[in-house]
């Protein structure tokens, strides 16, 4: 039997205190409180998040973004129908001689102008009249206005393109689709149903889908679609009906023929201040249909 060797021994006792002192390290791991381990976890968590984070600004700018609702763009005018290919130089002749040469300068005004095919607009017995400088009957007693007054009375409204007008007296529609040329939205009312019916075919099958059209008494607008950044008339009236102007909206614009149905007429500037002060200025002498409905018992009161 072989004798023990002592240096064997005192390896193996150093084995097993190193063995030892691992298995007591690794408990000590397992016996860290709860808290302790979360808060480890959290921190290698949050440092893996910020790897993946993309920059502050556009993190940012992607917040805004999501907040922010879309802005969807207006309707526009189509002209995708072929009237608006059609008599193309008959409309530069027009707007030249007799829009252009009237000092009508507005540049939205005249390629409105240019751009609405006036001939959509006339009865067919009238067609080759429809560019010439005077109105026309549209039936029913009413008529399509001369297109110098059409331009005049339009570059008055000083309109823009994010605009909201109401019109009284839609008649053909021919008004209020120049003025959708440059407007956002327009609102156009007629008191004869057959007259609003048509125009609101013809508007559609022309491609204006921000015309929207309404049979009915336009002494008291459109409260529901107001205020309205500026609202022309045509038809005359004794008196400007106080629905429209409490309808107009401040520093907006009023454009309307006042007077008698048989007797003088004048175009009239109407504006309303931030404090919702009214002013009048009159413009030039016109000729227009009188205005129906609830006008007519509105002028016998003043009357009497």
């Amino acid at each position: 039997m072989a004798a023990n060797n002592p240096l064997l021994q005192s390896k193996w006792k150093y084995l097993l205190l190193a063995v030892l002192l691992i298995l007591l390290f690794l408990l000590s791991l397992f016996t860290l409180s709860p808290s302790m381990r979360s808060e480890f976890a959290f921190a290698s968590q949050q440092k893996a998040d910020e790897v993946n984070q993309p920059p502050a600004d556009s993190n940012e700018k992607a917040k805004q973004k999501q907040e922010e609702p879309e802005q969807k763009e207006p309707n526009r005018p189509e002209h995708k129908h072929r009237a608006f290919m059609e008599r193309s130089r008959e409309r530069e002749r027009m707007v030249t001689g007799q829009i252009k040469a009237r000092r009508v300068s507005d540049p939205n005004v005249l390629n409105a102008m240019l751009a609405v095919p006036r001939h959509a607009f006339v009865r067919p017995g009238d067609l080759a009249r429809a560019y010439a400088d005077h109105p026309l009957p549209i039936g029913l007693g009413q008529t399509i206005s001369q297109p110098y007054i059409v331009g005049y009375m339009t570059e008055a409204l000083k309109l823009r393109p994010d605009f909201k007008v109401l019109e009284i007296g839609t008649g053909s529609g021919y008004q209020a689709a120049v003025c959708a040329e440059i407007a956002r939205e327009v609102y156009t009312i007629e008191i004869i149903e057959e007259l609003a019916k048509s125009a609101r075919e013809r508007l559609k099958e022309l491609g204006y889908p921000n015309v929207f059209v309404k049979a009915a008494d336009g002494y008291f607008g459109w409260p529901q679609k107001g205020p309205f950044d500026a609202i022309i008339v045509t038809c005359v009236a004794g008196f400007v009906p106080p629905p429209l102007v409490e309808q107009l909206k401040p520093d907006g614009i009023m454009v309307t023929p006042l007077g008698s149905p048989f007797g003088p007429q004048r175009l009239v500037l109407i504006t309303k201040d931030q404090k919702g002060e009214v002013r009048s200025k009159s413009l030039l002498s016109v000729r227009f249909v009188p205005m129906r409905g609830a006008i007519t018992e509105g002028q016998e009161q003043l009357k009497k």
